[in-house]
Formats: C-alpha cells, structure tokens, sequence
C-alpha cells in the first residue's frame, strides 16, 4: 500500500494550527473580551452623556407657564405698526418679550423689547407699538423669557 500524496490531519494538528492563525491574527479569548468591555464601557458613556444633558437642558429650566399668543397687528403707517398680543406667566411673574415687525419679503423692520412687571394675573393682554424703518405687514412676538 502507498501513503497518500496529501496526508490527512489529525483532529491535534488541525486545532493547532487554528490556534497558531487564531494567535497571528488576534482572534483570542482575551481580545473578544477587551472588545465586549470596551463596547459596554462606551454604551454607558453615550448614556451618562445623555442623561446629563437632559437634566441640563429640560429638568433644570423652569418654564414659569410661559406662553404668548398673538391676536394680531395694525399698520397705522409706513413707519409705525401695533402688535396685538397676550402674555401668560406664573403669577407675580416679571416677563420680557421682543416683539417684532416684518415686511413683504419676511425681513425685520421693526424690533422692540417690553417688559412686563410682574402681576397677580395670569394673563394679560398687551399692545406693542413698534417703530418700522419701511412700511410693516406683519407684527408677532419673536419671543419671550423671564429675566
């Protein structure tokens, strides 16, 4: 009988040699490990990160019931507009809002900034009159804060 031109391997050589390639090229036991660990250890930096930010930008802001509404504007003339507006905020509340008037291109030609002292109402009802530098056809409130 003759031997054969390419020897079978045995069950030792062939898990030898997958443990020599598994060596060359990183494929061990403690490397999947370092891989898992820093896979966990960067999910709960994404999370703390997240967590930080929700409590810096939502839980840690009071909003005092602020809201406005507009009821709308009057041009009275080329240079002049009132905005017609209500304002609600936590009684005894001091509120200032910037008030705003747009031209027929939605470029800004008016801007004013009101206070509000504080009140006992919740909700009060204000005119603005805002100075224009051209003829206005649009007034809202841009926004409001508590100082």
């Amino acid at each position: 009988m003759s031997e054969p031109l390419h020897p079978t391997p045995t069950a030792a050589s062939a898990t030898a040699t997958t443990a020599s390639l598994d060596d060359r090229y990183g494929r061990t036991p403690d490397r999947r490990r370092r891989g898992k660990l820093f896979g966990v250890l960067a999910a709960i930096a994404v999370v703390l990160v997240f967590v930080a930010w929700v409590v810096w930008a939502g839980l840690d802001q009071e909003s005092h019931g602020l809201d406005n509404t507009e009821l709308g504007y009057t041009v009275v003339s080329d240079h002049r507009t009132v905005v017609h507006s209500q304002v609600s905020a936590d009684p005894g509340t001091e509120v200032r809002c910037a008030v705003q008037v747009l031209d027929k291109s939605y470029s800004i030609v008016g801007w004013k900034e009101v206070t509000l002292p504080a009140s006992e109402q919740r909700t009060r009802s204000i005119s603005t009159e805002v100075n224009t530098t051209t003829r206005g056809v649009t007034g809202l409130i841009h926004d409001c804060w508590v100082p």
